[in-house]
């Protein structure tokens, strides 16, 4: 039995003893009355739609919110910290929900930051700024080699497999998708009847090809091309990315706990119910950069022409221009590069790859960019941001470094109800969005969460053009990294041009190399990593 059954077991047990002994002695009626009146808000509580906390624990998941009520701190930030108990980062988490409920999401008092310590960022304005109204504009990802180019809209949801989240949760996401127009990226865990629901997709494939492998066989576990394809060509499938790396864990490979593997779950995978998934960390499909563009030439074709590129979190520059160098060569360029950052969120990885493995979004974005730039590669390929980016100014601060597009994954699920229980792996997810106990899940009311889901999307990409209006800007080309500042000590700032190293188009393909990349190019080849 629940917890959610045993305490109401225990309320209406309570509730007959009051009436009990209410008739034996009369003063005690006004208990009855009590609990017959904290009975009928349990059952309000159960029949709302809004608050998946009270649909699944009625009554007293009304502390939470007396809790924000009383300390507006917390409502209004959250603050994560590392193993060190530093604090890394800060969002707005009361904007996130307030934009997800279409409600006010703006605040008093102003600047509630310090605007003199180090790291505090910021985007200059213009005294030309413009009036934003309209739709945002979509950004056509398909190169010269791509039959079937999509238009996607600038702000995305990240790649988050079923099985990591409950099929609530991937309906919800997928339906609001469909609302707003934008794409959904599966994950690695393949697509489940959960992802059909009108949205547009992008098949994600990693190393354990989950919906593109073979089923049996010596060769069980590997690369099936008709699996692959008959995934893939479906309507719903846009574009299709193979996953190198994810900046929760970059060189690890997925981990799908053995307490959320569902019969239903390893049946869409191929694997053993109730046992771990790990997934390989590295393809065996190809082992050098020119196999890995001769595959994503491959998957391309098999999928009737559809956009295909690679997501990786930055690890070895010497191995990214090994892949420069392979396109170079070989002529296949991706149609896009998803970068993620080494703050990108997961469900399940070990600590010290959540915080010591992988290049930070920022310094990854750039240097991606800014090596496609110097090998003239730039112009067919282009560019997805995914770590941490949940606002506006986070989208801005993307797309000013190198990004054409953006995907957010954790900021969605906070679209979807989450309060950072962080229990993802535990497969007891008090909001029903990470686990796959019914009594959890069911909590999760899909048509509202795919309204919030909309409104949230809607809500931060209007921000964000906003913000490049205020700029007197009118597209998002048009955005620059002089267009953003960072504060590096209490008395200097400078701006993302000169934080970071752009290359001049064409620089790595004549001598002499810049200093900074001299060592890293010289020692890269096509034909290894």
């Amino acid at each position: 039995m629940n917890v959610r059954a045993l305490f109401w077991v225990g309320m209406l047990a309570f509730a007959g003893l009051v009436a009990g002994l209410g008739f034996l002695w009369a003063p005690l009626w006004w208990g009855f009355v009590l609990v017959g009146a904290v009975l009928a808000l349990g059952v309000y509580d159960l029949a709302q739609t809004k608050h998946t906390i009270l649909r699944n624990f009625p009554i007293v998941g009304h502390g939470r919110y007396i809790m924000e009520t009383v300390r507006p701190g917390i409502n209004q930030y959250f603050i994560e910290s590392n193993t060190d108990g530093r604090p890394f980062n800060r969002e707005h988490r009361s904007v996130m929900y307030q934009r997800a409920k279409n409600t006010r999401d703006t605040v008093p008092f102003g600047t509630q930051l310090d605007v003199y310590e180090p790291g505090y960022e910021w985007m200059q304005h213009s005294m030309r700024a413009k009036h934003f109204e309209g739709e945002a504009p979509r950004i056509v990802v398909g190169g010269p080699d791509c039959a079937q180019p999509y238009e996607a809209s600038i702000f995305n949801v990240s790649a988050m497999s079923y099985g990591s989240l409950s099929a609530a949760a991937v309906t919800s996401l997928n339906r609001g998708a469909r609302l707003g127009n934008f794409a959904h990226n599966t994950g690695e865990g393949g697509i489940s009847s959960h992802h059909l629901q009108g949205g547009d997709l992008i098949f994600q494939v990693g190393t354990g090809y989950f919906g593109a492998r073979k089923k049996s066989g010596p060769d069980a576990g590997k690369f099936d091309p008709e699996v692959f394809s008959a995934n893939a060509r479906r309507p719903e499938v846009k574009m299709i990315e193979l996953k190198l790396s994810q900046g929760a864990k970059p060189g690890h490979g997925g981990i799908l706990p053995a307490v959320k593997v569902t019969q239903e779950i390893a049946e869409i995978r191929n694997v053993e119910i109730g046992k771990a998934v790990l997934s390989p960390p590295a393809h065996s499909a190809f082992e050098t950069p020119r196999g890995l563009l001769e595959f994503l030439a491959q998957m391309r074709e098999l999928s009737g022409g559809k956009p295909v590129g690679f997501k990786l979190c930055v690890g070895s520059r010497r191995e990214f221009f090994g892949i420069c160098k392979a396109m170079i060569e070989t002529g296949i360029k991706p149609d896009f590069i998803s970068v993620d950052g080494g703050e990108g969120g997961t469900g399940a990885a070990p600590v010290e790859f959540s915080n010591r493995i992988g290049a930070p979004l920022l310094d990854g974005l750039a240097f991606v960019h800014s090596a496609l730039v110097g090998c003239d590669l730039r112009k067919d390929i282009k560019v997805i941001a995914a770590g941490k980016i949940s606002t506006g100014f986070h989208m801005a601060r993307a797309l000013a470094v190198g990004a054409d597009l953006c995907y957010g994954a954790r900021s969605m699920m906070f679209a979807l109800g989450c309060i950072q229980a962080r229990e993802c792996n535990s497969n007891t997810c008090p909001v029903g969005i990470t686990t796959h106990k019914p009594h959890l899940t069911k909590g999760l009311v899909v048509a509202d969460k795919a309204t919030r889901v909309f409104n949230y999307h809607r809500n931060t990409v209007k921000a964000f053009m906003e913000l490049l209006y205020s700029a007197g800007l009118e597209h998002p080309d048009d955005l620059r990294p002089l267009h953003v500042h960072r504060r590096i000590s209490r008395s200097q700032t400078q701006t993302y041009e000169q934080l970071f190293h752009y290359l001049a188009p064409g620089e790595l393909r004549r001598a002499p190399i810049p200093g900074d990349f001299a060592v890293a190019w010289d020692g890269a080849s096509a034909d290894s990593f």
